[in-house]
């Protein structure tokens, strides 16, 4: 029989389970993660055959590729309240036919508007997982478990996301590219069928009346508003409109005086700024909120956050510039950059295997002080052996080293952040981080892409002979006009040179992307800091042999 846990802010009613029950369900959460972060890039090296086969202009590519992080973002804090409330199993399950339906709908696409409509569905899905899968983890794990129950669950968000290019370069290439979307249909309903045997159910014990329809309509505008303004500024203009936007037969074009960019920030300021007063408001008149403000009095919590965006700008940058490098300067093909890149997986799930004894020995706050600084040096090593020349097994022994800071740092932060938090507050705290993290995404992708167009722009800018006839297209296409160029059998010294610029420009979009991975380092000590200051007297409670350390009910 299912089990089930109903939380209370103050205490919880638990009884002893077999402890295979919980990892089991920890198994199903690993699952439905990886099928989520997976599909966040799978897409992306399956795109130029897409754009072949559905006749796509720039535009449409541009919202395949971006518009499920933009749904995803926007509805993470509703569809935490809602797995608080309504249980996180519930969601979970409900999140993985929405996200089956966007999948199916994709697959079967055959115009840009299907295709599109298809992935804002995909997005739904996945922000109906995501917050269930870590809530569950944080109330289900307690004790010398916790550690690594969420090194699991760290290792599989960050190795899942690497392993993402790899397995859309090979379904793409091995059948078509609709198989990206067509394998999630038979993992999907093994998914639920697990989820109602293993998977316990969890919820809030919450009573408050009423349920926060204005915080749901504003968080949405507002994250929605914001992420998206991130995310296409750089191709459409951060101030003069620069191309034209067209979704759903409405267009921007660039005779319009200003970008739809700052008309979209100065909407995601107003509607963000509304939803706080809201917020407050509803708090204080004993009415449900979507977001319980007083979670940012808790120092780990709010600093953990900020630890948590600012790593993501860096990583997110990394995933970003590296496939493009891969691809355009060294000349590798879609499949061997996914293979390179999946070095970073390989990393990533061997810091799972050795979070929870590193936690046991410097702390889960330590353990993420430690993966950020092997990420800092990581990028380090890149920026040095990053050339034209670059050999891929040599980025891929680097990237393992990245890897492995990133599965520390991934799992443990998350820890760290929902720690101190009530158990009952897990959907919302979960939602909070994994919205601090896809807004850190986007501004990664962004502000690191925006840092390479400027190194193009320099190195390109002083080109010289053969090779400067190719300089303003190939910053224009990000390095794409290289691989044109080899694939036509160019001139040698022409793809040698702009291979060269290309090297040096990812430098510069390296060190972009550091300088955050730095911001981020900080803000970890100081979460290592107040973790020590805030840390309790050991409490017998926690023990792991501790019937009510395990918040799971008997199976029956």
């Amino acid at each position: 029989m299912v089990t089930t846990v109903t939380e209370t802010p103050v205490s919880s009613e638990l009884s002893p389970a077999p402890r295979v029950s919980k990892w089991w369900g920890l198994v199903v959460v690993a699952l439905g993660l990886a099928m989520i972060v997976m599909d966040g890039t799978i897409v992306a090296v399956s795109l130029p055959t897409i754009i072949n086969d559905l006749h796509l202009d720039i535009t449409d590519a541009q919202w395949v590729n971006s518009l499920y992080s933009i749904v995803f973002a926007a509805l993470l804090l509703t569809t935490g309240n809602l797995g608080d409330r309504l249980g996180r199993r519930n969601i979970f399950i409900i999140g993985i036919l929405i996200f089956l339906a966007g999948s199916l709908w994709a697959a079967r696409s055959n115009s840009a508007e299907m295709l599109i409509s298809a992935r804002a569905l995909q997005g739904i899905g996945g922000a109906c997982i995501l917050p269930s899968t870590l809530s569950t983890v944080n109330a289900v794990f307690r004790g010398k478990d916790r550690a690594a129950a969420f090194g699991v669950w760290g290792a599989v968000m960050s190795g899942a996301a690497a392993l993402g290019p790899l397995l859309g370069g090979w379904l793409t290439s091995s059948f078509s590219w609709q198989w990206i979307f067509y394998v999630n249909i038979p993992v999907g309903l093994l998914l639920i069928v697990a989820a109602l045997i293993a998977m316990p159910e969890t919820r809030s014990g919450d009573k408050s009346p009423g349920f926060d329809i204005d915080g749901l309509l504003l968080s949405a505008v507002g994250f929605g508003a914001l992420v998206f303004a991130i995310i296409e500024g750089a191709s459409i203009g951060w101030w003069k409109p620069i191309a034209e936007l067209r979704l759903f037969g409405l267009t921007w074009g660039t005779d319009m005086a200003i970008s739809i960019v700052p008309i979209l920030l100065v909407v995601a300021a107003v509607a963000l700024t509304l939803f706080v007063f809201g917020e407050k408001h509803r708090a204080k008149v004993k009415r449900s909120a979507l977001l319980d403000l007083h979670m940012f009095f808790t120092p780990t919590f709010s600093w953990g956050n900020v630890a948590a965006m600012m790593i993501a700008v860096g990583e997110f940058g990394l995933i970003f510039v590296l496939p493009l490098f891969l691809i355009n300067a060294i000349g590798l093909g879609t499949l061997g950059a996914g293979f390179v890149l999946a070095t970073m997986a390989a990393g990533a799930f061997i810091s799972g295997a050795m979070a929870r004894h590193l936690a046991a020995l410097i702390g889960a706050a330590g353990t993420v002080v430690v993966g950020v600084s092997l990420e800092i040096i990581g990028v380090i090593t890149l920026a040095f052996v990053v050339s034209a020349d670059a050999s891929p097994i040599t980025i891929g022994g680097v990237l393992i080293i990245y890897g492995v800071g990133l599965g520390l740092a991934a799992a443990q932060l998350t820890s760290t952040v929902l720690e101190d938090l009530p158990v009952a507050l897990s959907g919302q705290g979960s939602a909070t981080e994994s919205t601090v993290r896809q807004i850190g995404s986007a501004l990664g992708s962004a502000v690191v892409g925006a840092v390479l167009s400027v190194g193009l722009a320099h190195y390109l800018g002083k080109m010289t002979g053969p090779a400067e006839q190719f300089s303003d297209a190939t910053r224009q296409s990000a390095g794409g006009a290289i691989a044109g160029l080899r694939d036509s059998h160019g001139p040698e010294g022409v793809i040698r040179d702009l291979s060269e610029a290309f090297a040096s420009a990812t430098q510069w979009a390296l060190m972009g992307g550091l300088a955050f991975l730095i911001l981020g380092l900080i803000a970890s000590l100081r979460v290592l800091q107040v973790s020590r200051q805030a840390a309790p007297a050991p409490d017998a409670s926690a023990d792991e042999d501790d019937p009510l350390a395990e918040p799971v009910g008997a199976d029956a």
